[in-house]
């Protein structure tokens, strides 16, 4: 059998393209369009982002972003919550948010969704680490654990429900046990 190579497009070419629904990410010169999230993956991320904003955001140290796009190291990423310091915040001309992040996240948190591959996950938090961000987790609902990437040291993984998540340095006012984060999934009725 004949295989045709795969044409590689350039960053710059990917990043003209329209954005799509769910959103793509370009890696190693293709285009990798993320699963549509799902029930759980979406209450743990906007549960993350109204945590880490709630005690961050307001004391003027960080901020948690959803699903924002990151283009840093040859490779334009999506992670599911973005996490920049306050003064790592880009801003244009007026002194606005800019509308483009070119530039690692300091703390990269995936949920890993339903019949999401956890290589290419992991190879985008690893990928993060390698430019300049001070942490990744990956948070596995189906498994109940969390994998934590700190830059320069060997995953830890968690799924004792008492253990306390690290978190990078500038966020350690966030404060978060296993069982408190999965706990967010039950639904209150």
């Amino acid at each position: 059998m004949i295989q045709t190579p795969v044409k590689s497009l350039s960053l710059e070419d990917f990043l003209a393209l329209p954005e799509t629904k769910p959103g793509s990410e370009y890696i190693n010169g293709q285009i990798h369009q993320k699963p549509m999230p799902k029930g759980q993956h979406s209450r743990l991320q906007r549960k993350l982002i109204e945590l880490i904003n709630r005690i961050l955001e307001e004391a003027g140290l960080a901020e948690a972003f959803p699903e924002l796009r990151c283009t840093f190291g040859g490779r334009s990423i999506i992670p599911d919550v973005a996490v920049f310091r306050q003064s790592r915040i880009p801003c244009n001309e007026t002194g606005e948010i800019a509308n483009s992040f070119a530039l690692p996240p300091d703390w990269i948190i995936e949920v890993l969704s339903p019949k999401q591959s956890s290589t290419k996950v992991i190879d985008n938090i690893l990928h993060g680490l390698q430019n300049g961000c001070a942490m990744g987790w990956l948070i596995d609902p189906a498994e109940r654990s969390v994998t934590i990437y700190p830059m320069g040291q060997q995953p830890i993984q968690l799924s004792a429900s008492e253990f306390k998540l690290p978190v990078p340095e500038f966020a350690d006012g966030v404060e978060l046990t296993v069982g408190q984060l999965f706990a967010w999934l039950q639904v209150k009725r």
